[in-house]
C-alpha cells in the first residue's frame, strides 16, 4: 500500500526499540497510518541509552511513545539482561557462530508482542508494525514468518478480537529484507538515523566490536552512505 494509491489505514502501534530496524519502521508508519503509537520497551536491558535515543526520535517526530516497563533481568539468560554474561566482541562478521547467540533474550519479542497487543486492544488499534528481519539474523527465532504467524494467531485467540469479525494483525514489512535494503528504503522515506543507536555495549558510541555494530557497519557499507549516527557525533566531537 502506498500512499498515492490509498488512502491511509486507521491507526498502528509500532513496536520501537530505536534500532535501524524499527526507526525505518516507525518513518514507513508514519506513511502508511493516519495515527501511530509509539511503543518503547524498558526491560532492564544493558544498553538502556536505546530508550533515551529512542524518545529522542519520537520527539523529534513529534510523536508521544508510550513506554512499558518488565524487567527481563528477573529471567536473565542473555547477555542483554546480565551483567555477569559478556557480550562477546569479534573482529569480522565471519567470526560469528551459527547457532543461539548469548545476545539472544528468552522469547523477548514475544513478551514484546504479546504487550502491545493488549495496549492496541484498550486504544482500539488493530494493527501492530514490527521491524522484525531474519536475512542478516537468521539464528534469533523469534523474528520469523512462521514465529510472527503463531504469535498473530494467539493474540486473535486470546484477546477481544476474537469476539470480532476484524482481527488484530502483525505487520512485518522487512521480514525478508537485508539491513542494507531496509536502510535504502528508509532513506527513500527520509528516515533520520542520527539518534538510532545498535550498540550492545550500552554506550552511545558503538564500540565497533559486538555482532549488532558489525551488522550496522556492513549495512550502511552495502548501502553506500555514512552512518548517521556516526555524522552526528562527528559533528558534535564525541568522536
Amino acid at each position: 500500500m502506498t500512499q498515492s494509491s490509498k488512502k491511509k489505514a486507521t491507526a498502528c502501534v509500532v513496536l520501537f526499540s530505536g534500532g535501524i530496524d524499527s526507526t525505518t519502521a516507525l518513518y514507513w508508519a508514519l506513511k502508511q497510518y493516519q495515527k501511530v503509537q509509539p511503543v518503547i520497551f524498558d526491560y532492564g536491558q544493558r544498553h538502556r541509552v536505546e530508550i533515551k535515543m529512542a524518545k529522542k526520535t519520537c520527539q523529534r517526530l513529534g510523536l508521544e511513545p508510550k513506554i512499558i516497563k518488565t524487567d527481563l533481568r528477573q529471567i536473565g539468560g542473555s547477555a542483554l539482561t546480565d551483567e555477569k554474561i559478556r557480550v562477546p566482541g569479534f573482529k569480522k562478521i565471519e567470526e560469528i557462530k551459527e547457532g543461539l547467540p548469548v545476545t539472544y533474550v528468552p522469547f523477548r519479542n514475544g513478551i514484546f508482542i504479546s504487550l502491545a497487543a493488549a495496549l492496541a486492544e484498550t486504544l482500539g488499534i488493530g494493527h501492530l508494525v514490527c521491524g522484525f528481519n531474519v536475512i542478516d539474523s537468521p539464528n534469533y527465532p523469534d523474528t520469523t514468518s512462521s514465529f510472527v504467524r503463531a504469535m498473530e494467531k494467539a493474540t486473535n485467540e486470546g484477546t477481544g478480537a476474537r469476539l470480532k469479525e476484524k482481527k488484530l494483525r502483525i505487520i512485518t514489512p522487512f521480514l525478508k529484507m537485508k539491513k542494507s535494503d531496509i536502510i535504502r528504503l528508509g532513506l527513500s522515506l527520509g528516515t533520520d538515523y542520527s539518534y538510532s543507536v545498535s550498540c550492545y555495549s550500552g554506550q552511545e558510541i558503538p564500540c565497533g566490536q559486538c555482532s549488532s555494530c558489525l551488522l550496522r557497519a556492513r549495512a550502511w557499507q552495502e548501502a553506500g552512505q555514512e552512518d548517521h549516527l556516526l555524522l552526528r557525533l562527528k559533528k558534535e566531537g564525541k568522536i
